[in-house]
């Protein structure tokens, strides 16, 4: 019989062995049957504690032979003295690297998070948008996919906001609600935006230190491109009885124009406002404030358009302009007159003002010596390549009664290239 026959042998033998006695183990576990559960539970118990005590004498032995080893000889004695060092090397370098993820990051679990930081900045990027507010602009977030939320003071005076996409399109609200006080308003789009909506942090737990990061539009449309996100840490919740909004501290510096955007945390979910700044010093409204704050908004405080073009020919006129800045376009198209249609249709009249985010009625008055023809003034702000182009005009409008209301019939319409300060004021 050969080496590899006698190891063949050797293995069946030992695990014939093997199972007979583990057959042997459990016919003895289980009967008699009804001793079963005594069995079970006094066996588990048993291996328990010889496992806990094989393992404390195992240890014990271990402390001793650590205490023996180094004064056996000279070389054990410097074997254990570099062991040591670089024992206690190690476990400085931990206790550095815990205290900068607690300063940096607030929380360990945070830290895991910003794994994903490049991508989630990408993601802040793309999903802020600006909102230009006619005397403000500032910036704005879908909290659902078609409510966006914003700083109060950024509508505050603007009956038809503008919120401008990342890829340079712009869309009219059709409803607003908002809360002076809290310095909170949500704009209601007709479309859905799922995959812009920013989740908002329910829980109000922050770390101190805990890094959070801003996102806006510095100084609005002065600066063309995507949105900037500002670094920062969490300092403190605020809160006063004069205050209808809670807080949160940190050192960013928020800019104007940043108004209205997320302060988000390191994964992701959006736990204030951005509000105002000083410099190092930013305060925010908290997400908690937004929730208690939304059901109790109202338009009460909201700028509204309230014009009535059959009043008379100078208020014709200034409706027809304010609702091609509120985007209301089948409302002005059909404040024109049946001559002027005739030479026009809904789609081509509308592709002529594509690109108008405003219209500012400088002036309206009736022309001398006439019954109907207007004068006016005014300008509009245009968006062309993502960036602002403002354009002044003056000239006639002529109307006609028709359906009860004043109707545009003949304009002169001239753009003024250079109009000095006077040209505002006259």
């Amino acid at each position: 019989m050969d080496y590899f026959e006698r190891l063949a042998n050797n293995i069946k033998s030992w695990w014939r062995n093997l199972v007979a006695g583990l057959v042997a183990y459990i016919k003895r576990l289980i009967f008699p049957i009804h001793l079963f559960p005594v069995k079970l539970l006094t066996y588990s118990v048993f291996y328990l504690i010889k496992f806990i005590v094989k393992l404390i004498f195992a240890f014990i032995g271990l402390i001793i032979d650590c205490v023996v080893f180094p004064f056996k000889s000279l070389k054990n004695l410097l074997r254990s003295i570099f062991i040591a060092g670089v024992a206690i090397y190690l476990f400085a370098t931990l206790v550095v690297i815990a205290d900068y993820l607690q300063s940096r990051y607030g929380t360990y679990g945070k830290f895991l998070c910003t794994i994903e930081h490049y991508s989630l900045e990408n993601d802040l990027k793309k999903k802020v948008v600006r909102i230009i507010g006619g005397e403000s602009q500032g910036s704005g977030f879908f909290i659902t996919d078609n409510m966006v939320l914003t700083s109060f003071h950024v509508i505050s005076s603007e009956p038809s906001p503008k919120i401008i996409f990342t890829d340079g399109n712009f869309i009219t609200p059709i409803s607003m609600v908002g809360d002076q006080y809290s310095d909170l308003a949500v704009l209601t789009t007709s479309k859905s935006y799922p995959d812009l909506v920013l989740p908002l942090q329910k829980s109000k737990t922050m770390s101190n230190n805990e890094a959070l990061l801003a996102v806006g539009y510095p100084l609005g449309t002065a600066i063309k491109g995507e949105a900037t996100i500002e670094q920062g840490k969490f300092q403190a919740f605020r809160r006063s009885k004069k205050d209808y909004a809670s807080y949160l501290q940190t050192n960013i510096d928020l800019i104007e124009g940043m108004s209205g955007g997320p302060l988000v945390e390191m994964c992701g979910e959006v736990v204030g406002v951005n509000t105002m700044g000083l410099s190092g010093l930013s305060m925010f409204v908290s997400a908690g404030s937004v929730y208690a704050t939304i059901p109790n908004m109202s338009d009460k405080d909201i700028s509204k358009i309230t014009l009535d073009p059959a009043k008379s020919p100078e208020e014709a006129v200034a409706a027809f302009y304010t609702y091609l800045k509120a985007r209301r376009m089948e409302d002005g198209f059909n404040l024109l007159s049946r001559t002027y249609l005739q030479k026009t249709n809904f789609q081509e009249w509308t592709s002529r003002f594509t690109d108008i985010l405003d219209v500012y009625v400088i002036k309206t008055e009736k022309a001398a010596k006439t019954k109907d023809t207007v004068f006016v003034k005014f300008a509009t702000q245009n968006w062309v390549d993502q960036e602002i182009e403002e354009h002044y005009y003056e000239g006639t409008w002529q109307t006609v009664r028709e359906d009860g209301f004043y109707k545009m019939l003949k304009s002169k319409i001239l753009e003024v290239e250079t109009p000095g300060t006077d040209w505002f004021y006259e």
